[in-house]
């Protein structure tokens, strides 16, 4: 099962190869992490993704992160009512020719040109990593040339309406 665990932590060098040596010390295999800078300059924050075989071992985890020096707080919000983004960046092989048939396919992900070639155009899409996927796989025919993602970032909604579908890229 996925976990998505936010570590929020005093912004200082090393902070982040403690953190991920944890981790990895207890064999959680990180599919996904951001850091960034949060509302404060001096406090980060990080979101993993990680896959977890047995649950007691995420409590376990959770109580060592909350144990290291530079650690303020750490959360699983995996069963909370979340929201979760992604970004992609997508070079997609686009002859003028064919510029108006990948823009209708890119238009319902509201994704958006940030550079265009002769040949190439490359898109923004962001959005949770369901959507992303779908984007992918049907932009995929047409040749995708080079491909990025940030990994997820995520935070707890205001309103703890837990909604199904958003959990269930999770599992």
């Amino acid at each position: 099962m996925k976990r998505v665990i936010t570590v929020t932590v005093i912004n200082q060098s090393g902070v982040l190869n403690r953190v991920t040596g944890l981790l990895m010390k207890r064999q959680f295999n990180i599919e996904s992490i951001t850091v960034g800078h949060t509302e404060q300059p001096d406090i980060s924050k990080m979101t993993f993704i990680v896959h977890v075989e047995d649950e007691n071992k995420i409590e376990q985890l959770v109580k060592q992160l909350s144990k290291q020096i530079d650690v303020i707080k750490v959360n699983d919000i995996t069963d909370k009512s979340i929201v979760i983004r992604e970004l992609a960046l997508i070079k997609i092989v686009a002859p003028p020719n064919l510029r108006m048939e990948i823009n209708s396919i890119v238009e319902p992900f509201r994704g958006s040109i940030i550079d265009m070639g002769k040949n190439v155009v490359t898109y923004q899409i962001v959005g949770n990593p369901e959507k992303i996927d779908a984007f992918i796989e049907l932009i995929q025919p047409y040749g995708i040339k080079e491909l990025t993602r940030t990994g997820v970032t995520a935070f707890v909604r205001d309103a703890q309406v837990k909604p199904t579908a958003q959990l269930s890229i999770l599992q």
